[in-house]
């Protein structure tokens, strides 16, 4: 069973960059689209962001676009979630997870029934 262990969160200011990372606990991950997921007190979890089994392809929720990427290095069985001009809105746990699939073309990544595997979290917050 692929365990996932986040790290990278913290406090920080409005604007500032944090860098998260989800370390898997073996290689069958590179096989497998990944995604990170994040869930504010008394709010669902939401999708944040995805990337398939290569790194060629990434996919955003809207609400992160432009400020946030994803990327993986396969080599370090780790995925990464580079987020730059944070907002107080972004302050959450944020969740890493392995998707059941390779790609997330059709389908999509936004699903959380759709991933197998599930990291602890890692707290984010955005202060003022």
């Amino acid at each position: 069973q692929v365990q996932l262990a986040e790290s990278g969160g913290g406090l920080v200011q409005v604007g500032g960059s944090l860098r998260l990372s989800c370390a898997a606990s073996e290689r069958s991950f590179t096989n497998r689209a990944m995604g990170w997921f994040r869930q504010a007190p008394g709010k669902e979890r939401e999708f944040v962001a995805a990337i398939d089994y290569s790194g060629a392809s990434t996919y955003y929720a809207d609400s992160v676009q432009g400020r946030f990427t994803i990327s993986r290095d396969n080599a370090k069985n780790t995925v990464y979630l580079q987020m730059n001009n944070l907002k107080l809105e972004d302050t959450a746990v944020y969740y890493c997870a392995v998707h059941f699939r390779f790609t997330c073309s059709g389908g999509g990544c936004a699903t959380p029934v759709d991933y197998d595997y599930w990291g602890q979290g890692t707290q984010v917050t955005v202060s003022s």
